[in-house]
């Protein structure tokens, strides 16, 4: 009895304790719950957004929120696919151009004979160097040769995304002496085990440089430099050792054609609008899925575009497509008009940028640890063409540099109606020849004008310097009196932009002691 009497008030003040920590505990449940539940994983019954109020019944989302959420995600789907399928869409659309010229088989290859004017739409093409252009069929030819005659300019082999396969000529592997390369479809199974970039490989008693293709459709570009500011030379070199043949054609190769782009109007850009979609429905129904990673394929799947399926919208997608592909366009046309890509300015309170931002031709951001450069890869495809690490190294006195300029020096667009001055400062860093090119923003090819061509080339044109070396060049609707010779001529009513190139660009340009002038504007 007295140890019962004792236990008594121990056990009355445990009791005490717990109820006192249950009701505190009560006091702070959520609720419906038995507990408190972390406000972050929760859902409020109403979610303001920028596209209305989203109603939710304890996490359910009503219906009218269901509709317009999966409205929302095809079409952000549709802006991804047009944003990340620009570089396949962009190869089909120079291979649709090659076949309205008739090049529908590797032997046959356009040949901007005349050089490039402005009659040809094609992405931010140059007037400075002979174009010869060729697609290989790896699906039906098998593997393919390109012969190179020697000290041809600069070529290259891209895939059908726009991935860079081998260079040919100086930058390649026959470092301008020219030579034969074997391209090894994506099916090959033979004992060939190419990097990227190609190897030398001795196949049936001959060397070749070899390189294998991740898709069956491989635009070759090839360019050839101007003699005494004349085509001919280069022209004269692609019809006598140029050839393109199947490999097991090679005892009997068919007979190179070459066919006249200059002066023709012809279409190689693709479509920016529901076009869009059938454009890359065609690559991706040809091509292997081992072309792209899953991820990617997965993200063309979501809005249709399926190896072996048809791509057929209904209604609803097709009016939700349409929209997407029109934010794409013009999200494209935001990132390289008003670029706000860190490393694109190429110096300070300047217009003038890179087009292939982040000096990596797989578009690694940070080496990779930043995984891929999305947002420099459609600014680059979404107006230039040929993927080269060419491009991106520097080749002191080799290959070419870049820059472009949409705005003036007070930052505003350059206008067709208004007349400016560029300053190119004496002893421009280029080795071989400097070229200044004026483009339409938008077809991004050249600005069609009452000049041919629409640029200034060191080379080819006799212009005026002035008393230290430096040379001002002019462009607007009219020529500046006594100006001609530095006169591009610009359209009233369109704006326009340009592009810098340098060919075999020399230490002042990558150390930036030598920079372009910025555009002014005068009366």
């Amino acid at each position: 009895m007295m140890l019962s009497g004792m236990l008594r008030p121990a056990a009355l003040a445990v009791a005490g304790l717990l109820a006192t920590t249950l009701a505190a505990a009560g006091e702070g449940k959520t609720p419906g719950y038995n507990h408190k539940i972390p406000e972050k994983i929760m859902t409020p019954d109403a979610v303001e957004t920028r596209f209305g109020t989203m109603k939710f019944f304890d996490g359910m989302p009503d219906k009218a929120t269901v509709e317009r959420l999966y409205d929302n995600l095809d079409v952000l789907r549709g802006v991804e696919t047009f944003l990340n399928g620009v570089p396949a869409t962009s190869i089909e659309g120079l291979r649709l151009g090659h076949l309205d010229l008739g090049a529908d088989t590797s032997n046959k290859v356009i040949l901007l004979d005349q050089l490039m004017d402005s009659a040809p739409l094609f992405l931010t093409g140059n007037t400075d160097t002979v174009y010869g252009s060729a697609f290989l069929h790896l699906g039906t030819d098998g593997p393919t040769v390109v012969e190179i005659p020697a000290r041809t300019g600069p070529g290259t082999v891209n895939d059908a995304y726009f991935r860079f396969v081998t260079d040919m000529c100086a930058p390649g592997p026959d470092r301008g002496r020219g030579g034969k390369y074997l391209i090894l479809p994506p099916d090959y199974k033979g004992d060939l085990n190419p990097p990227v970039g190609g190897m030398e490989a001795e196949v049936d008693g001959e060397k070749y440089f070899v390189s294998k293709s991740t898709s069956y459709v491989n635009w070759l570009i090839l360019r050839g430099f101007l003699v005494d500011g004349k085509p001919d030379a280069a022209v004269a070199s692609f019809k006598n050792g140029l050839k393109i043949y199947p490999l097991s054609k090679r005892a009997n190769p068919p007979k190179m054609e070459f066919i006249s782009g200059s002066r023709k109007s012809w279409n190689t850009i693709h479509a920016n609008n529901f076009e869009f979609y059938k454009e890359l429905h065609t690559v991706i129904d040809r091509e292997p899925t081992s072309m792209l990673d899953p991820e990617l394929l997965g993200l063309f799947a979501s809005i249709g575009i399926e190896k072996g399926k048809p791509f057929a919208p209904d209604a609803r997608m097709k009016k939700l497509l349409t929209e997407a592909v029109a934010v794409g366009n013009a999200t494209a046309r935001a990132m390289i008009f008003r670029p706000r890509l860190e490393g694109f300015h190429l110096y300070p309170n300047s217009a003038w940028g890179a087009a292939f931002v982040g000096g990596s031709y797989q578009w690694l951001r940070d080496g990779g640890k930043g995984g891929r450069y999305l947002d420099a890869r459609t600014l680059f495809f979404y107006q230039a063409t040929v993927n080269t690490p060419a491009m991106v190294e520097q080749m002191i006195g080799a290959g070419s540099q870049y820059a472009y300029a949409a705005t003036d020096r007070s930052g505003d667009y350059l206008d067709g109606a208004k007349t400016y001055r560029l300053r190119i400062p004496a002893n421009p860093p280029a080795k071989d020849f400097w070229s200044v090119v004026v483009y339409d923003p938008q077809t991004r090819s050249e600005l069609q004008t009452g000049q041919t061509f629409p640029s200034k080339n060191n080379k080819r044109d006799k212009l005026i310097a002035n008393a230290d070396g430096s040379i001002d060049l002019y462009f607007g609707p009219k020529a500046p009196e006594g100006k001609e010779a530095n006169w591009i001529q610009t359209v009233a009513g369109k704006g326009w932009y340009t592009i810098l190139r340098l060919y075999g660009p020399l230490e002042p340009w990558f150390d930036k002691s030598w920079r372009p002038g910025e555009f002014e504007p005068i009366k």
